[in-house]
């Protein structure tokens, strides 16, 4: 016995009085309407309905299996609404996984203007450095180097990648000679992001395709960025950041790059947005991997990317 569709039977007939009309109403035949009330009654072992050759009417146990009836039904009615709403309108709670580099200041805009755009939408983020798994810490999507998720099925989408650079603050260069070779870092003083994180060289390729390793023998390492460049604007040393994040200190020569000639080897920063991999995606998923894609690709053409990275991956 299908129990939803006959709790829909009874409470059409128990509404209009008659199997003949909740017949019509539900485009049924009465042979069918009359077994589904049958299969419950027995199902309950109970009568359910009175009957006699006029008219029919509800046992105290049917009126009360009717309104209980009512209610499972609107309940449910409810639910798939809800549900339904969710699929087509960008809703409810999204649970977003972000790198720990992305600083508040840079992940804040593209968050702000996702809201205003999707006002349904809530958002509740979290902050990492460590690898997550997506699907079974229960992240709907996640802005993340690429080697930092795993869980299941998931779909990435590329969102930048920030290209490294050297650099010193004039007063450490006014102290020491900028170096004009990679070798030439043998005697400078190293700031590095610590050893586990990214080895423990530094690769440079020159324009005519010679590479240069140099072994870093770093007198401060740390796991953070934002505190390599702390410590280059201090006058400690000379480090490798992402070039979208001292830009600005380039900019007002706060900090002077060094070994310009040289491309720097594996030490791009790559950020992609990933989520699920499932057949029917929420629409507060679309709707924030769509946004995200579009506002990064902008980026690319009217701004400095938002990415803050910091030496984890």
């Amino acid at each position: 016995m299908n129990q939803l569709q006959a709790m829909r039977v009874f409470v059409n007939v128990a509404e209009n009085g008659s199997f003949g009309r909740a017949a019509a109403n539900l485009n049924l035949s009465n042979a069918v309407v009359t077994r589904y009330v049958a299969l419950l009654e027995a199902h309950l072992n109970t009568r359910l309905i009175n009957r006699n050759t006029r008219s029919i009417s509800l046992t105290e146990a049917g009126t009360t299996y009717a309104q209980a009836c009512r209610q499972v039904l609107e309940d449910l009615e409810r639910i798939e609404t809800q549900i339904a709403h969710g699929v087509s309108v960008p809703s409810g709670t999204l649970r977003v996984v972000a790198h720990a580099s992305f600083s508040l200041h840079g992940l804040t805009p593209l968050l702000k203007q996702y809201l205003a755009t999707f006002d349904q939408v809530r958002l509740a983020l979290t902050l990492l450095h460590r690898p997550v798994d997506l699907i079974e810490e229960g992240f709907d999507v996640g802005i993340v180097a690429p080697r930092q998720v795993s869980g299941g099925t998931l779909i990435r989408r590329p969102l930048v990648t920030v290209a490294p650079v050297a650099v010193a603050s004039p007063a450490y260069l006014g102290t020491h000679r900028a170096p004009l070779h990679p070798d030439d870092l043998v005697h400078h003083t190293l700031l590095a992001p610590s050893a586990d994180i990214h080895g423990n060289e530094w690769h440079f390729d020159a324009a005519d395709g010679t590479r240069v390793p140099v072994l870093i023998d770093a007198t401060y390492a740390v796991n953070n960025s934002a505190m390599l460049r702390q410590a280059a604007l201090a006058g400690m040393g000379i480090t490798i950041l992402p070039a979208n994040q001292v830009g600005a200190d380039l900019a007002l020569g706060t900090l002077v790059r060094v070994l310009a000639g040289y491309e720097i080897r594996d030490a791009d920063k790559e950020l992609s947005l990933v989520y699920p991999g499932r057949r029917h995606v929420p629409a507060k998923t679309r709707s924030f991997v769509d946004f995200t894609v579009d506002w990064f690709r902008q980026s690319e053409v009217t701004r400095t990317p938002i990415i803050d990275t910091s030496c984890n991956s």
